[in-house]
């Protein structure tokens, strides 16, 4: 490959070049020059003007800015390029794009100063068009950039992702001769690794002079930042042991891009290697962690975190309380929100949104509510996690009327808020309501469904038992039906035992996805549900010959604290045969309530013996026997399965309810089922 400075030299018309900066720092509003030398010396002279620039520093509100500039235009100080720069400047930092613009545009002398504080504010402000137009707006003004301009016009560049356009400026960058100068040189880098072209991106690197190489640790930062977001894990890794010194960044960095791309052993091997952790190094550990599906280690570095004594960041808590979530983990929840009340922090749209989520997820709807109740800033998405917490719970009265409140609000539904009201009318039989919202979505709002709306508009038919109008939907939907949409209306095949239509419907399944285990499972599930264990068998022996696995069902289960996980016929834990012996007592008194094993819900045409014991190794029971074995009398037990509980496990929950006197919840991968006294909050609609 040429090089990148030479291809861009014999494109380039010679010009003046200016001496580039030796040390790389990031301009701050209060250092920004002015616009001339002259008037940076009679700004230092005249108090009335160095007054004024200190107040506009110290602005803390757009109110307070308008106010000064008042004062300033009434004192006919408009004409100091050095207040109108600092104007634009803090403007932009207070996020008034609009009066920052207006300044500038009623700038008669639009300096080089002038338009780096625009620019700057445009770019930080991700208004990366306009900042884009206003340095081409410079080119036509003939006001030439200097090392303070590219760098921001290099972001709105990677932040467009115009290629050919960052190909053009990095010409006129070597033209400019300030290609040297730190701040260009890293914003060059960032530039090609977020338009991914790291082909140039290390060739830039390669070709910059040690000076820059051994200034800028940040150089390498975004170096290998870039590597690990393509996954070139080795050449990250080469140049993370390059590196003449290394910070906490270089660390936070390497170890982020090992976690994005699953390596979670190198990345902890690191993080331990580490002589110094900051904040951001254990959130990057624990987001990671939860990212990758670990859990319970995520929980467990974050309580090791406020045992060192650092202070988490709101992402380190959203991490965290996501973590509890996904588990089931209330009693991790309920420590991490008293660190909130014990540290006396401010619950801001984020947090409140991950508490809320994480209380409804873990089956305390009710603790879910209080704190939405009690958070005075919501936004859509505050307000989704609760209308989305009432639906997956069976409340759809509730969901409807938070949905309500919302809008009574002033916050208009997006998409999101519309799958939460489609789940709450279809958990509930609400047939009429659902379709009426699905049409108010796309008429009213404006806004287009996607996949999942057409799905769940499929559930919610079919759940019914309306598979004709399910079917003629599925099949006048505009865009082609996935594999979960036809899946869908499978499951309802099977719960209303129409094998003809399931049959077709299989069809369309081992279509789209033929190495997909579901497609067979659900066959063989709505054979084995009316006796036809040769058509069973059949499936069962075309999953052999596909080579296709059936994906074992687990469930997590947190008693004093510990998050405890079971798979389907695990007979590794170490209390096993305690836990098996326990749910024979379940199940023995179950029986004597009438309860009956559903065999029915077992795929293979085996012995009634046989099936049984399939049937009682489900992850579900396994958890629940422990739960019983291992909690006192009266105290709630939480289930969470990956999978949809199956027939039987629901009627067994429902009977051990009533035999412990306990109330059961359990959340699987579609609803939760709040068992107690017997019956289930799903009322059997499920």
């Amino acid at each position: 490959m040429k090089s990148l400075r030479l291809l861009f030299e014999r494109n380039s018309s010679p010009a003046k070049t200016t001496s580039s900066s030796s040390k790389f720092k990031r301009p701050k509003p209060s250092s920004i020059s002015n616009g001339s030398d002259s008037s940076q010396s009679s700004s230092s002279q005249d108090p009335l003007k160095t007054h004024f620039s200190s107040l506009i520093k110290s602005t803390e509100t757009t109110l307070q800015l308008r106010q000064i500039h008042a004062q300033i235009l009434r004192r006919h100080l408009s004409s100091s390029a050095n207040l109108t720069t600092l104007l634009i400047s803090v403007s932009s930092s207070l996020k008034s794009i609009p009066y920052a613009l207006s300044i500038f545009n009623h700038s008669h002398h639009k300096s080089l100063f002038l338009f780096n504080a625009l620019i700057r504010g445009l770019t930080e402000n991700s208004h990366f068009q306009s900042s884009v137009s206003h340095f081409l707006l410079m080119l036509r003004h003939r006001v030439r950039p200097d090392k303070l301009t590219y760098p921001f016009v290099l972001k709105s560049v990677a932040g467009l992702g115009l290629r050919f356009l960052g190909l053009i400026l990095h010409g006129r960058i070597i033209k400019s001769g300030v290609e040297f100068d730190s701040f260009v040189r890293v914003s060059l880098v960032e530039m090609y690794v977020k338009l991914e072209e790291m082909g140039f991106a290390l060739q830039v690197f390669d070709e910059s002079p040690e000076r820059n190489k051994s200034e800028s640790i940040l150089l390498w930062n975004v170096l290998i930042n870039g590597c690990c977001k393509v996954g070139d894990l080795e050449k990250a890794m080469e140049l993370f042991e390059a590196m003449p010194e290394r910070n906490i960044g270089s660390w936070n960095s390497f170890i982020n891009g090992l976690m994005k791309n699953g390596d979670l052993n190198k990345a902890m091997q690191l993080f331990d290697e580490m002589k110094e952790k900051d904040v951001v190094s254990w959130t990057t550990i624990v987001n990671g962690l939860s990212q990758n599906g670990d859990h319970q280690k995520a929980l467990s570095m974050f309580f090791k975190m406020l045992e060192v004594g650092l202070r988490p960041n709101d992402l380190t808590l959203v991490s965290a309380l996501s973590a509890c979530a996904k588990i089931g983990a209330l009693e991790a929840g309920v420590r991490i929100h008293n660190y909130f009340v014990e540290n006396g922090l401010q619950l801001n749209k984020a947090t409140a949104a991950a508490l809320v989520d994480m209380y409804a997820k873990c089956g305390n709807i009710l603790s879910a509510s209080k704190v939405f109740e009690e958070t005075k800033e919501k936004d859509i998405r505050t307000w989704s996690v609760m209308i989305w917490g009432w639906a997956t719970h069976g409340f759809y009265g509730q969901a409807i009327r938070c949905f309500k409140k919302m809008m009574f609000s002033g916050i208009k539904p997006d998409a999101v808020v519309f799958l939460a009201l489609l789940t709450a009318c279809s958990h509930s039989g609400q047939v009429d309501l659902g379709l009426n919202f699905f049409d108010s979505m796309r008429f009213d709002y404006s806004i287009e469904p996607t996949m999942k709306h057409y799905t769940l508009v499929v559930d919610l038919l079919g759940r019914a038992g309306r598979l004709d109008e399910a079917m003629k939907f599925i099949q006048r939907m505009p865009i082609s039906p996935d594999f979960v949409a036809w899946g869908a209306l499978f499951c309802a095949c099977r719960a209303h035992k129409n094998i003809k239509m399931a049959e077709l419907v299989s069809e369309k399944l081992l279509q789209l996805e033929p190495k997909h285990p579901g497609s067979y499972v659900f066959l063989s599930n709505v054979y084995a549900a009316v006796g036809r264990w040769e058509d069973v068998e059949r499936v069962r022996m075309l999953m052999q010959n596909q080579a296709v696995g059936k994906d074992p069902g687990w469930s997590y289960i947190e008693v004093n604290g510990q998050v405890h996980s079971f798979v389907a016929g695990d007979h590794d834990h170490k209390r096993a045969r305690e836990i098996y012996l326990k749910l024979e007592e379940i199940v023995s008194g179950a029986r004597e309530q009438g309860y009956m094993p559903e065999t029915g819900w077992v795929l293979h045409n085996i012995e009634e013996e046989e099936k049984e014991d399939a049937l009682g190794s489900h992850s579900e029971k396994l958890a629940l026997a422990f739960a019983l074995m291992n909690t006192s009398p009266g105290t709630t037990i939480r289930i969470v399965k990956n999978l949809r509980v199956c027939g039987d496990c629901h009627s067994l929950m429902k009977c051990a309810s009533k035999m412990s006197q306990r109330e059961i919840i359990l959340r699987d991968i579609k609803r939760f089922h709040h068992f107690k006294y017997g019956v289930c909050s799903c009322g059997d609609y499920w």
